[in-house]
């Protein structure tokens, strides 16, 4: 085994500066390697003896760093970028450092203390109830799973039984996530409802989708889920008429908002979110428009009992931990063992304050308009949704498939930017989505320009 030396120490200092150069430049966008490339790089790096920290720190920053895209990268337009302020970057590593465990009050009392202040403040933005709460999760898909179990506990106690299936009404924009971890991971069946002309899930389309069910199949459901921001088009549900569907059924309404709660600080775009204060539960990942790093959902219940229910874990070896009135993060979704990965957003939340918060989404959210200005301008290519938020879809006129991935690698190999297509019924397009303050409309423009 290596033996820790004082080399160590300096070597441990230089990852320190690594990381603290790291934040203060502007990143390359970087590419990936093949498997045979990076063996031939980086070979063996796993050994009996170890390489030792210098050697180890050179493989990263000289060949396995640079073979990770940086998603904070102002041109990295694709799937969901991050864009992490260098408050919660660096606090990021201080939490690291620290061994802090954020599963319970016992253990990290202030880790949960201050991440419950963050938790207000996007539950104050949602409207929802002095007593809602919940816990920050890895992602969206962990807070999606464990809002759904949550709510087919509560229907089933309110039932006093349950049904032959369980049932959930979703969209086809539902994210990919929720659907898998309805009918894979919970075993329930999916009801779709259609979306409109610009993919929303309206409340007049789910009643009337429900209505045309047969009186089992109709009695299954149990919740229904909408969406503040689709991933692929960037559009808002109707949310009120989607809560006022739900209210004559009793159906638990859930909203995510992974991408697109964000938007919630943003006055311009508030009113999009209307019915968001009516939820059961709701979801927001800073990591993807709140400028933290990965990974992290703020998961958030109106009844927080509710979600204890179904999530408390009961074992001797827990009942230190299982005390009145103190806030456990573990009995609201489904972990036990969790890093504090909200204190990161928590960090910087307090040091730039709400008002830069709400700048930054408003900064985004006017490069957006700009873009879709620019697109609808130009010649070459046409907008194919009118955007809610910052996500725009388009397409370059005459091009196939083909065409946009030769067009995306030679904008990768040129580190010019990191944009991908994909499509929009049926037809092959690509998107910008724009969450990165620094990101500016003339990044766009020269992306636009290069499709010509």
């Amino acid at each position: 085994m290596h033996r820790y030396t004082p080399a160590d120490d300096r070597a441990l200092r230089a990852i320190a500066d690594y990381c603290l150069d790291r934040l203060a430049m502007e990143a390359p966008l970087d590419r990936p390697l093949s498997p045979a490339e990076l063996e031939d790089l980086a070979g063996q790096t796993v050994t009996p003896g170890g390489i030792g920290p210098d050697e180890a720190l050179r493989l990263w920053a000289d060949v396995l760093g640079p073979a990770c895209l940086s998603v904070d990268h102002p041109r990295y337009l694709s799937f969901i970028p991050s864009a992490p302020t260098k408050a919660a970057a660096s606090f990021d590593m201080l939490v690291g450092a620290s061994s802090v465990y954020g599963g319970s009050w016992l253990e990290g009392s202030g880790a949960v203390y201050a991440e419950n202040q963050a938790l207000r403040w996007i539950s104050d933005l949602a409207g929802l109830p002095a007593e809602a709460g919940g816990a920050f999760v890895q992602g969206g898909t962990i807070g999606n799973l464990s809002a759904l179990v949550a709510a087919r506990e509560s229907a089933s106690h309110k039932r006093g039984g349950r049904p032959r299936r369980w049932a959930v009404c979703v969209t086809e924009e539902t994210h990919s996530s929720v659907k898998h971890a309805l009918a894979v991971v919970m075993d329930v069946d999916v009801i779709e409802v259609p979306g409109d002309a610009r993919g929303r899930m309206l409340g007049t389309a789910l009643r009337d989708t429900v209505a045309a069910l047969g009186d089992e199949a109709r009695d299954s459901i149990f919740a229904v889920v909408a969406t503040a921001g689709t991933t692929n088009l960037g559009v808002v549900d109707d949310i009120a008429g989607i809560a006022d569907v739900a209210d004559e059924h009793g159906w638990w309404l859930h909203v995510d908002g992974a991408y697109g709660g964000a938007g919630l600080a943003a006055p311009s775009v508030r009113g999009l979110f209307a019915g968001v204060e009516r939820a059961d539960s709701f979801i927001v990942d800073p990591h993807k428009w709140l400028f933290a790093p990965f990974d992290s959902c703020a998961l958030i219940y109106r009844d927080p009992v509710q979600a204890r229910v179904a999530h408390t874990q009961h074992a001797s070896y827990l009942d230190p931990v299982t005390v009145e009135g103190e806030w456990n993060p573990s009995d609201f979704a489904i972990q036990l063992t969790r890093r504090a990965r909200g204190l990161p957003f928590w960090f910087s939340l307090a040091v730039h304050g709400a008002d830069a918060y709400r700048d930054a989404v408003e900064q985004t959210l006017t490069v957006a308009r700009a873009g879709a200005d620019l697109i609808r301008a130009a010649e070459h290519v046409q907008l194919l949704i009118e955007p809610d938020l910052t996500v725009l879809l388009f397409e370059r006129i005459g091009w196939d498939v083909d065409d946009y991935a030769r067009w995306g690698s030679e904008l990768l190999a040129d580190q010019i930017a990191f944009v991908t297509p994909t499509r929009h019924d049926g037809r092959v397009c690509t998107r910008f989505a724009i969450v990165n303050p620094l990101t500016t409309v003339d990044d766009l423009a020269l992306i636009i320009d290069s499709m010509r």
